[in-house]
């Protein structure tokens, strides 16, 4: 049974120990965090024991490092647990910068260790199934892709200044969305454009809170992202694909499949409200396919150089909505 060391007691931190703890084919074996309490307290919750990072990553007794840490701490802990031949699981992003990332990278793999980015999207059963069926060529070649990505509600503007902006923290998921169903055809431009509509608080910082992303392949393909702090039915979470021969489409999550008919029409129950209820399967699958990744040698599905290419149209966005103008990306 995989053991693994978890880096990170935040939200994420916790849901991953969790979704580890009940996998039945891994165990948690120590908890580290910069709050004691929130280390004890998610340790108590799986029986796993506090330690810290260091003594986690040297340890003989882990397998796997789960780093849930703050953004600017991940490309350090991946080379640290790299060098000490730790299999990876590492949230996205991997850094904010695009040159931290390719230094690591051949850290990564001089070390030979299964690495996975922790883009949970491409594990979720109706993503996966709308990908598989393209690849089948169920609707023969793919012209346009439309994502659309609404939180509830913002953050707080303090998490917003450390976030690296919302094309690095929250339309990033999309672009690696976006390149996965592309099936390897990579983006040459970037158009995005942004503004503050949803918390007048959030423009100071430099952000932006509502933002579209136009985005074209080198053969024509087209892809348009939009992305909003709010959105007052819940968690909107869709995908389009359409193609020369018909169309493919993954809508929302209902709490229930309850609908009223009446003389007004039909109404349905609202939309998951959360992200962790919305992807909770997606988790699940993604712990399963990194100790497949570990055990028998299956490659992971999102890997350091799907981090850095998310991070390259993620800057790519950013400077664009900055200067309005279209940006080429190598």
């Amino acid at each position: 049974m995989l053991r693994f060391g978890i880096l990170g007691a935040g939200r994420i931190g916790t849901v991953h120990a969790r979704t580890i703890a009940a996998s039945g084919r891994a165990s948690v074996a120590f908890v580290a965090d910069a709050v004691p309490e929130a280390a004890q307290r998610l340790a108590a919750s799986v029986g796993a024991k506090v330690a810290s990072v260091n003594d986690i990553i040297t340890s003989r007794e882990v397998d796997a490092v789960l780093i849930g840490t703050p953004t600017d701490t991940h490309a350090d802990l991946i080379e640290a647990a790299a060098r000490a031949k730790k299999a990876i699981l590492c949230e996205k992003p991997v850094s904010l910068s695009v040159e931290r990332i390719e230094a690591a990278m051949p850290v990564v793999q001089q070390a030979g260790v299964p690495l996975l980015i922790g883009f949970n999207r491409r594990y979720d059963p109706n993503f996966r199934a709308l990908e598989s069926r393209l690849r089948a060529g169920e609707i023969g070649n793919v012209e346009l892709l439309t994502i659309i990505s609404r939180d509830p509600a913002p953050p707080p503007v303090s998490y917003i200044e450390r976030s690296g902006g919302i094309y690095r923290d929250m339309m990033i998921h999309d672009f690696d969305m976006a390149r996965f169903l592309l099936g390897g055809e990579e983006i040459t431009t970037v158009h995005a454009l942004g503004s503050v509509l949803v918390d007048p608080a959030i423009g100071p910082t430099g952000d932006v809170d509502t933002a579209v992303v136009h985005m074209k392949t080198a053969s024509g393909k087209l892809v348009v992202i939009t992305n909003s702090r709010r959105a007052a039915y819940g968690y909107d979470q869709r995908i389009e694909v359409h193609g020369s021969t018909g169309m493919l489409r993954a809508g929302n999550i209902h709490m229930t499949t309850l609908e009223k008919a009446d003389g007004n029409g039909f109404t349905a129950d609202v939309i998951q409200n959360f992200f962790i209820d919305r992807y909770a399967a997606a988790y699940a699958a993604e712990i399963n396919a990194f100790i497949d990744a570990v055990e028998k040698g299956i490659p992971p599905r999102a890997n350091l150089y799907d981090g850095l290419m998310a991070q390259k149209l993620a800057e790519a966005a950013t400077q664009s909505s900055q200067t309005g103008q279209p940006v080429a990306v190598a």
